[in-house]
């Protein structure tokens, strides 16, 4: 892969054509509903591929995280026996909360 930086994966378009036709037709806006609930069907959805893509890991990482137990990564959704999607907002979120920052110790350094 290029050395660029990562775009935002709310941002970022499915490597698959009807998969970015999809993207491209849903609204990219944040509603919260009033059970704090971000309404899934409205937002971005990821295949494993697409997301390993995105976060630039290995699919068979997610794949790994999914069925460890307990499950570990980004919230997913089994669709079916063989598709998993993940929300591009629960990623966002999940990120969010690993995002660590650094901060000055005692000395300014």
């Amino acid at each position: 892969m290029p050395d660029e930086p990562i775009a935002a994966i709310a941002n970022a378009e499915p490597h698959h054509e009807k998969e970015a036709a999809a993207y491209r037709a849903a609204p990219h806006h944040h509603v919260v509903s009033p059970d704090n609930q971000a309404p899934l069907l409205t937002s971005a959805w990821y295949s494993t591929s697409d997301l390993a893509a995105c976060l630039r890991v290995d699919a068979s990482t997610l794949r790994r995280w999914r069925t460890a137990q307990p499950p570990q990564g980004p919230p997913f959704v089994t669709a079916s026996e063989r598709v998993v999607m993940y929300s591009a907002l629960d990623v966002e979120e999940w990120l969010h909360r690993r995002r660590t920052v650094p901060t000055k110790g005692p000395n300014g350094r």
